[in-house]
């Protein structure tokens, strides 16, 4: 309040007593009366300004000791000690306070809930301000990248040292481009991530960028266009023969008898290897499609291993190979039957294709760990150490030139894993040059009845 306006309503009675008694002609009585009235002036105003102070004080500790959202009732000292003005100062107060809690509580709620949002994406999420800096991230963020420390705080290139997100980052927040890109993190895991970063938007400063994990995507990818290669690589093989040799023939080869027939032959050959080929790309789309319906039940191994040899014993035969079958005929295993016949078809050709002449092949049997387990040994050329953790692929060849020559589709062992993985099996290698190989499979054991019994 100015000093004019505060010293004012202190003079006012005074004069007034003064100008009085001077009118009446008491000249000395007035300026007691003045004096008088100007010391109740201001003690009274004296008063009335502490009474003022020590409720505006205590109003003022309740205000700021008062939690968020509560109201505050008046005392029955408050209301003796309070005037009409300070009463609605309070109850203004009251009503400001309510809407700011309300609108509080609102704004406290949206950020609780698009935390929860952000949070529960699977896409990793970052905002920065107008300098590039990060200023939010969710948790796939943090689960994508990894960090050491924190991420808020961080500008980009301390993050992903690549300049490409720097620059789209840069872009966004001062020139207001969108920007697509894609990025592989190197490391014992290597990242792919697809990136797109955009400006905030409106009158917001700075940028937000959402990082998608495309890894196992790629990969598929990948998958696809080397299957999609070789089996244009392997079906060209047979075509190219059968259609060379029938032109051929065409041509006037028919003539020769002796030729002709060679031809017809390999024509034969070729267009057996062809379904053998188109057989096996079914019968593994099938496996991996879930597409065939296993009838697990009790087989016993002993008589699937006989079955097996019996189809490729003649082709022992022709190379010289001993073939011995050394499996117990206790050697139970839990699994569907036609695909364990497969199993050691395709394990036991093999072997006996790949072992040369004079050698031989062993299948042995028994259990281990409570796991049924049959192994197949060759004394064949063996495989190098390089090769091993990928026979089991499509295609894969460890001699691509000799593989081909003996009739191979590439397809086989591929077959074996899928069948064994559906029964709840799996099948291991070991394998050194010259020295032969070992394919051993493991499968669940039925429980002996004298076990089940006890």
């Amino acid at each position: 309040m100015p000093p004019r306006l505060f010293f004012f309503p202190l003079l006012v009675p005074a004069l007034a007593a003064f100008v009085l008694f001077l009118l009446l002609g008491w000249k000395m009585d007035a300026v007691y009366v003045a004096f008088t009235a100007l010391v109740s002036s201001v003690l009274t105003l004296m008063a009335v300004r502490e009474l003022l102070q020590r409720r505006l004080a205590r109003l003022a500790r309740q205000i700021l000791q008062r939690p968020e959202g509560s109201a505050s009732p008046l005392t029955s000292e408050d209301q003796r000690e309070q005037f009409d003005e300070v009463t609605l100062f309070q109850r203004s107060l009251e009503s400001l306070h309510q809407r700011m809690s309300a609108r509080n509580a609102g704004l406290h709620q949206e950020a609780r809930t698009l935390t929860a949002v952000l949070d529960g994406m699977a896409e990793g999420i970052w905002v920065t301000d107008a300098e590039g800096t990060v200023v939010r991230h969710n948790d796939a963020l943090r689960a994508m990248l990894r960090p050491t420390g924190e991420i808020v705080g961080q500008r980009p290139l301390a993050l992903l040292r690549h300049d490409s997100l720097n620059e789209a980052v840069m872009r966004a927040c001062h020139e207001g481009a969108s920007t697509r890109l894609e990025l592989t993190l190197e490391g014992l895991l290597p990242l792919t991530l697809a990136i797109r970063v955009t400006p905030l938007g409106g009158d917001l400063p700075g940028s937000a960028a959402v990082f998608h994990d495309v890894t196992e995507l790629r990969h598929l990818e990948k998958v696809r266009k080397d299957f999609v290669a070789n089996v244009s690589h392997e079906l060209r093989t047979p075509i190219t023969a059968i259609r060379g040799y029938a032109e051929t023939l065409q041509g006037g080869a028919l003539g020769d008898a002796q030729v002709a027939a060679r031809m017809v032959d390999i024509i034969h050959r070729q267009s057996e290897r062809l379904s053998e080929l188109v057989e096996d790309l079914l019968e593994l789309s099938r496996l991996e499609s879930r597409e065939v319906k296993l009838r697990v039940q009790d087989v016993s191994m002993a008589l699937v291993s006989t079955r097996a040899a019996e189809v490729v014993r003649h082709k022992a035969q022709g190379k010289r190979i001993a073939l011995e079958l050394n499996v117990p005929p206790d050697v139970v295993a839990r699994g569907d039957e036609r695909g364990l016949e497969q199993v050691l078809l395709n394990l036991l050709d093999n072997a006996v294709k790949y072992t040369p002449e004079g050698g031989r092949v062993t299948v042995s049997g028994g259990r281990e760990d409570g796991r049924c387990v049959v192994h197949v040994h060759d004394s064949g050329v063996g495989i190098e150490s390089r090769h091993l953790a990928r026979i089991f692929e499509r295609f894969y060849r460890v001699d691509k030139g000799r593989s081909r020559d003996m009739g191979g589709t590439g397809l086989g062992l591929s077959i074996v894993k899928h069948l064994l993985s559906a029964m709840g099996g799996e099948i291991r290698v070991e394998s050194q040059p010259n020295e032969g190989s070992t394919f051993t499979i493991f499968l669940p054991a039925t429980v002996p009845s004298e076990a089940a019994a006890g």
